[in-house]
């Protein structure tokens, strides 16, 4: 199966914002990046001169991480400084949620102005005309682009015009009990490897901790094509190749791969995998350890309060590679083309103000999340909580996420249930695969190959 070409791409995308794929996790997902010097049209140039913004403004969120308290504030700041109110709209519980709000929402004319999008759903969002590109908006309102972090703003990158800012972003997190490593002998800080993780999870059992396992999987129905490409990368493997729509959830990488994870839950039982959010697991004290996002860091070490340390530590490799095995994650923040101009620019001024140097420093020490600019000064907040910048330094080993699961439409859905049928079912592993495989490209075949 060849890569496609940039307009191939967009033409998939644009399926995909259709809704012809079920919705996959769009908490932690999406493509690094979407960067294309295609030959399409691109967008055209908004006039927002003579433009007044407007009084007030709607911002629809999820409030991720818990930052319903933050992000009011920073509304309370924005209306002192700019004399523009924002109503914030609670309209999901998770980012599908908030997209399914807002997909109904565009038959009709009850829109927000500033609307959160995931690094899948944003996409989605710019196929349907639902958001504006900002470059001109966002110079009217005079907002510095270039004080971003390159490898979170260009994750809304297309076709030379940016759709979203950064706002929510995270990557997976190995967190783990200090307690109990010190109890097993182990030293302070996070395996390198797995194998290295292996022979520790049988020391933690050893140990009697209290703990049910060593470790706890992410729920496979929300996490487990997200999580999980961290040990198939290791293993040389993924679901397909990189920046390939090339199907390799069956290649003897990842089947090597996956029957680590399955032999962890399954034959060595040191490994669980958790029914809701595995770092509640942890929390609770029923695992060592875990992989979880770094925007559930706060939300973690205010459950675990005085009863244990909570350390941090990047992803481990696998026996082919232990560099760049971390997936980015989390979501921006865009503007509705149904918007008044007025609105918009408005609207501008506030994303440009809610992710600024200073509230994103905020939104991190409330959160976990990562400061997105890199002009924010860091200082103050990783001298009260150090354990956030791990998660910064992590950005530095992140890879784009594979397509198989990211672009192919109900591919992420597709995952998870081979993955639950292998591990918590206990299927055999490679017939599996090449069903899933078959099924993939099947997909492909059916659903995007007309289209391209």
């Amino acid at each position: 199966m060849s890569d496609l070409n940039p307009i191939s791409r967009r033409r998939l995308m644009t399926m995909a914002a259709l809704g012809v794929g079920a919705l996959g996790l769009a908490a932690c997902s999406g493509p690094s990046s979407v960067n294309s010097q295609g030959s399409s049209t691109g967008a055209s140039a908004i006039d927002f001169s003579g433009v007044k913004p407007a009084s007030e403004i709607t911002f629809w969120t999820n409030n991720p991480g818990g930052s319903g308290d933050v992000t009011s504030k920073i509304c309370t700041d924005f209306k002192a400084k700019e004399g523009i109110a924002v109503r914030i709209v609670p309209a999901g519980s998770s980012y599908e949620e908030v997209a399914q709000k807002f997909q109904t929402a565009l038959t009709g004319q009850d829109t927000p102005d500033v609307i959160i999008g995931s690094d899948v759903w944003w996409f989605r969002y710019y196929m349907q005309d639902a958001i504006i590109p900002l470059d001109d908006v966002l110079k009217a309102a005079k907002v510095d682009v270039t004080a971003y972090r390159k490898g979170l703003i260009d994750d809304y990158r297309y076709k030379d015009h940016l759709y979203a800012l950064p706002f929510a972003r995270s990557t997976p997190l190995f967190y783990y009990n200090k307690s109990h490593f010190k109890a097993a002998g182990l030293p302070d800080r996070a395996p390198r490897t797995w194998d290295e993780w292996r022979t520790w999870a049988g020391k933690l059992q050893n140990a009697k901790t209290g703990a049910q396992y060593a470790y706890q999987f992410p729920s496979v129905t929300d996490y487990a094509g997200w999580t999980l490409q961290n040990i198939l990368w290791g293993y040389g493997g993924g679901w397909s190749k990189k920046d390939s729509f090339d199907i390799t959830c069956d290649s003897d990488n990842s089947i090597q791969a996956l029957t680590f994870v399955r032999d962890a839950v399954l034959t060595d039982k040191w490994a669980g995998v958790s029914s809701n959010e595995s770092t509640d697991d942890m929390a609770a004290g029923a695992c060592s350890a875990t992989i979880g996002s770094t925007g559930s860091l706060v939300g973690v070490q205010k459950a675990v309060g005085n009863k244990f340390e909570v350390g941090v530590g990047f992803l481990p490799g696998g026996p082919v590679t232990t560099h760049s095995v971390c997936p980015t994650g989390g979501a921006g923040v865009a503007i509705c083309s149904r918007s008044s101009k007025d609105k918009q620019l408005a609207a501008a001024k506030f994303i440009g103000f809610l992710t600024n140097a200073e509230n994103t420093i905020d939104l991190s020490a409330a959160t976990g999340y990562m400061p997105v600019c890199t002009t924010s000064d860091t200082s103050k907040l990783l001298k009260e909580n150090p354990l956030i910048g791990q998660a910064i330094k992590q950005l530095d080993a992140t890879r784009p996420q594979d397509y198989a699961r990211v672009f192919v439409p109900g591919g992420d859905q597709e995952i998870a249930k081979a993955v639950a049928s292998v591990i918590q079912q206990g299927g055999e592993l490679k017939p599996t695969m090449s069903k899933l495989r078959a099924t993939l490209e099947g997909i492909y075949t059916s659903q995007v190959k007309p289209h391209v």
